[in-house]
């Protein structure tokens, strides 16, 4: 836990003194200074301000619950296009089953989209970021079941790190974080887990798009028998390419664009249902009785179980909701879900079900035919708006989910474009947008209906639902400390549905229920090969890393000379040198007057503070002016021109100096004080007067230098490191490293392109890892 972690650091009033007036002949002990030199403590952190989440004010949270509207929830909102008539594919066999279907939407939504995760899930954002690597990172956080040997007792210190945590029910919290901590299944089972359910988050963002198309545009065959289905099939098409290619412009100005069309939509199916209701048959809200679910199920048996699967499309786009948090605002989605969506969608299935009671023959075609006539072109031309809407929800969750992925080294490198510069993180990834237009495009022309890709649908959706409810158990436990009757209430309740509901979306599978699988599997075969070899990277480096003993040897040698300028040797090796190092060396004999060895790491946090980015250690002797930097990102961090790095970075570094300068006057008049010298007052403030003058002088020198250097130029060098399989290495370890690894970075972007390194001052430094 944070509070039993030894804090290396000072307090903010005891460094304001020490700038204020030098020492001023404060004593401080040894527990404040506490300092370690091995080369393996990168640094420490001198400043722990507390960076609370900033308050919202109501009026940016009303801003973003409008936008929550048009992005989050066009997905949810369209589902009343083809929920009754995908549950009742065979017609309806006895009226009474309409109320049972009703009440079984109505407690679907009711305990998934609302209870579930308006009012708990919600509650489970990292620091406001939502989806499936969000909850895996919250419990990185506390546990280290993290695959990379990178963590460092000073990343507690970044203000968005601490976990605020009750203390009742510490102990059974504690057994199950030593038993994953030390459980390497564990480990691998979560992170398997992890990347299921974001490869079915993504497989969702393909079928979303294809669904609710297909669906709005086949009512204008209730028009015109002109319209065949390869015309719908082919203007659906049309309409996803126009989608794909408006992503580029942002979620902040498709989110004002769309927000009002998917207001006009909730307000017609509403408005229509509540007319449907009173019209037909104003009995249906009797349905808010479970007994006609239970009804329904001994008149159907089997048949119920198997219409389950459309009944879980009342709630597809559900997983949006959370995935797409870090968009928008916890109060802001809830309020729109609970003022606008949730009775929207309650009236505008009730009004169905009222209309289907009189007319039982439509089923197949239960929207557009419960339409009144006069409404019937407006009503279709929002339609068709609103299922474009409906795949901005999923596209946009999957650039987030891809985006937290690729931070926590699960996914290849991508660029990742932050599209507003009003709230945070909005994002767009070019490549994976055009990806997912090319595989809706197929799935569009592939299926060409509505009902394969719904049994495809249902699968993605309770999947995700379902390893959801799977993570924020186990943060119940461990991190929130829940009640065990409350975990048990909830495991009981909304744990069985999403059970109940996935084994008959598992029915389905050879109808079109293979397709999310299959994607998921691409997509896991992606991300687990690109995993594995980052972390055999990794322990590579870190076996084979440069003693400090060895850095001394190696600088201290008289045919290297030192350049003017400052460079910047990049890595991803948090504990110590990387052996890349002494093969350039060994190379080209020369090193810059000034060296910075940047490890750039990233937090399972959210965002980290610019003031708290940088950790810095001096590599000695000091003569050397080479320093070790960690540069600490978190998974929604930008990382590209719009932050000046080499600015903030030299910025840093000078203060990192004139903090380890202030540091050692502490330490060193601490010792003084614990050893009891008894210098006399005048002899010893005139000495202690002297010393911290001279020793100023040298720490202005220092600065200087840095200065220097900077003016002369700074070099970007990056470790272009080809990996190939070690000799011995059986088969599978050859196809995973050298064709299957290799073909993905190939074909991907490079890390200069990630950062935005200026060509013309970047150096490639290569070399062959064998792993």
């Amino acid at each position: 836990m944070a509070e039993n972690i030894t804090q290396n650091t000072y307090n903010e009033e005891n460094i304001d003194d020490h700038f204020s007036k030098p020492l001023a002949g404060k004593i401080l002990s040894k527990q404040k200074l506490g300092r370690n030199d091995s080369l393996e403590i990168e640094s420490r952190s001198f400043h722990n301000q507390a960076h609370g989440s900033k308050g919202v004010s109501w009026s940016v949270i009303l801003q973003l619950a409008f936008q929550s509207i048009g992005i989050v929830y066009g997905d949810i909102g369209t589902s009343p296009l083809y929920v009754f008539s995908s549950t009742f594919t065979d017609g309806i066999k006895h009226n009474d089953d309409i109320l049972g279907v009703l009440s079984l939407i109505f407690y679907t939504i009711t305990l998934i989209p609302l209870i579930k995760y308006v009012l708990i899930v919600l509650r489970a954002t990292d620091n406001g970021d939502g989806g499936t690597f969000a909850l895996y990172s919250l419990v990185c956080r506390y546990a280290k079941v993290g695959l990379i040997p990178s963590q460092q007792n000073e990343d507690r210190n970044v203000s968005n790190f601490e976990l605020e945590l009750p203390s009742k029910r510490l102990r059974r919290a504690t057994k199950l974080k030593i038993k994953l901590e030390n459980s390497n299944f564990a480990k691998f089972f979560m992170l398997f887990a992890t990347m299921l359910g974001t490869s079915m988050v993504i497989g969702d963002g393909v079928l979303t798009p294809c669904i609710s198309v297909l669906s709005a545009v086949g009512g204008v065959k209730q028009a015109t028998t002109k319209m065949t289905d390869d015309m719908i099939v082919w203007i659906s098409v049309a309409i996803l390419i126009l989608l794909f290619m408006v992503q580029r412009f942002g979620t902040d100005k498709v989110g004002y664009s769309f927000a009002p069309i998917i207001c006009v939509w909730f307000a017609m199916i509403g408005g229509i249902g509540l007319f449907n209701l009173f019209k037909y048959d104003p009995a249906v809200i009797k349905a808010v009785n479970p007994k006609y679910i239970v009804d329904y199920f001994r008149r159907n048996k089997d048949k119920a179980w198997i219409s389950l699967g459309g009944v879980v499309l009342a709630i597809t786009g559900t997983e949006a909701l959370f995935a797409d948090v870090g968009h928008f605002a916890v109060r802001s989605i809830q309020i729109s879900m609970c003022a606008v969506t949730y009775p929207a969608l309650i009236c505008a299935y009730s009004g169905q079900a009222a209309y289907l009671r009189k007319h039982n023959d439509v089923v197949s075609e239960t929207f557009y035919e419960s339409i009144p006539k006069p409404l019937y072109w407006p009503m279709f031309v929002v339609a068709v708006m609103a299922s474009i809407i409906a795949s901005q929800a999923m596209i946009s969750g999957t650039f987030s989910i891809i985006q937290q992925s690729l931070s926590l080294g699960c996914f290849p490198r991508v660029k990742i474009v932050h599209t507003s510069s009003k709230f945070e993180g909005q994002v767009y990834i070019p490549e994976v947008n055009y990806l997912l237009m090319l595989a809706c495009i197929g799935v569009t022309l592939g299926f060409r209906s509505t009902t394969n890709i719904g049994n495809a649908y249902g699968i993605a959706v309770v999947f995700v639902m379902t390893l959801t409810s799977a993570f924020l158990v186990l943060i119940m436990l461990m991190i929130w400390k829940t009640n065990i009757f409350y975990v048990i209430a909830y495991v009981l309740t909304i744990g069985v549905v999403e059970l109940v509901y996935l084994s008959s979306v598992l029915y389905k599978f050879d109808q079109g229920g293979y397709l999310p699988l299959a994607f998921a599997a691409v997509l896991m075969t992606i991300m687990y090969v690109w995993n594995d070899v980052y972390r055999r990277k990794y322990y590579y480096e870190l076996d084979n890393k440069i003693s400090p003993d060895k850095l001394k040897e190696v600088a201290s040698e008289t045919s290297l000379s030192r350049l003017p300028g400052l460079a910047m040797f990049y890595s991803e090796l948090v504990h110590g040198i990387p052996p890349i190092f002494k093969h350039y060396v060994e190379n080209v004999p020369a090193l810059h007057s000034v060296l910075v060895f940047v490890s750039i790491k990233s937090l399972p946090i959210g965002k980290v503070p610019v003031e708290e980015r940088f950790l810095f250690r001096r590599v000695e002797p000091k003569e050397l002016n080479v320093f070790r930097c960690v540069a600490r990102y978190g998974y929604t961090d930008v990382r590209n021109e719009e932050e000046p790095f080499e600015r903030i970075l030299i910025e840093k570094l000078k203060q990192f100096i004139v903090d380890d300068f202030w540091l050692n006057q502490a330490i060193e008049k601490d010792q003084e004080s614990e050893e009891g010298e008894n210098i006399s007052h005048e002899n010893g403030d005139g000495n202690q007067e002297n010393h911290e003058r001279l020793s100023s002088d040298d720490m202005d020198r220092q600065i200087e230098i840095i200065d220097k250097a900077w003016r002369a130029g700074v070099v970007h060098l990056m470790g272009e490191t080809e990996v190939i399989a070690g000799k011995g290495a059986n088969i599978v370890k050859r196809i995973l490293i050298d064709y299957a690894y290799t073909f993905l970075r190939r074909n991907l972007r490079q890390s200069e392109k990630v950062f935005d390194i200026p060509q013309k001052r970047m150096l490639k430094v290569g070399m062959t890892y064998e792993l």
